[in-house]
């Protein structure tokens, strides 16, 4: 039995996960299960009968690039999240929360930033399954084919990770397509989870109503990597080497 009571959290999470880009139309369909199963089913941000495959998916999905977080040991989906780019002008080419969550915009304060469109993109639909977020022993049978994944207790510290993970991910591609000026449209918790490592995003806008309460972000890379704790930033390194060697 290997004793993994040394490792690290960041190496803990090495061990039982890996993150790929989903490419493949296999990798996509596991991105789309995991969104379906998390905004459809569990939160009910959408109806399910709108997905009859049941793959959750919009008209932003083909031009964006998409990680997947891949627990080992199962080969399960365990997160995902995409990185959809600026492609044109913010009337006919408008970013997701410009297109459904303007109002709650702060145009003012954006303008201020002069950001150069083809530099801009938004992260979103950072998704991670239920299966693990939750305690072992909790009934996992609306999952599909999760029936019990009995983590160890190292498998469960590393499960905090996925969320940041996926984040790291996004970022990995936003450095490597020089999409530096990033926005997204976030929960509550996503923020505060972000400043404890070291991550600050900057407020842009208002609450609203959109898959849940959520409110504009925006943050640069530059400042992600400068600012993110040592720890993070050796994670971030694996990641962005995992996607793109």
């Amino acid at each position: 039995m290997n004793d993994e009571s040394n490792l690290s959290l960041v190496e803990g999470f090495q061990k039982h996960f890996k993150v790929e880009l989903a490419i493949t139309e296999t990798q996509r369909t596991q991105v789309y299960g995991v969104r379906y199963r998390v905004y459809c089913e569990e939160f009910k941000y959408e109806a399910t009968d709108l997905f009859p495959d049941c793959l959750e998916k919009d008209e932003y999905d083909q031009v964006s690039r998409h990680c997947l977080v891949i627990h080992r040991r199962t080969d399960t989906p365990a997160g995902c999240v995409r990185l959809v780019p600026a492609l044109g002008d913010t009337v006919n080419a408008p970013l997701p929360l410009e297109k459904f969550c303007n109002s709650s915009l702060d145009h003012n304060q954006i303008d201020k930033f002069e950001l150069e469109r083809s530099s801009v993109c938004e992260i979103s639909r950072l998704a991670v399954d239920g299966a693990f977020r939750r305690r072992t022993g909790e009934s996992l049978t609306r999952f599909g084919e999760i029936r019990s994944l009995n983590f160890s207790d190292q498998e469960q510290r590393s499960c905090s990770l996925i969320a940041v993970a996926c984040f790291l991910a996004a970022t990995a591609m936003t450095e490597v397509d020089n999409r530096t000026n990033v926005f997204a449209m976030m929960e509550p918790f996503l923020p505060r989870l972000m400043h404890r490592s070291g991550i600050d995003f900057q407020r842009v806008g208002k609450d609203v109503f959109y898959h849940g309460i959520r409110a504009p972000y925006f943050i640069t890379t530059q400042s992600v990597l400068e600012n993110m704790h040592p720890d993070l930033f050796d994670l971030y390194q694996w990641i962005k080497n995992a996607i793109y060697s």
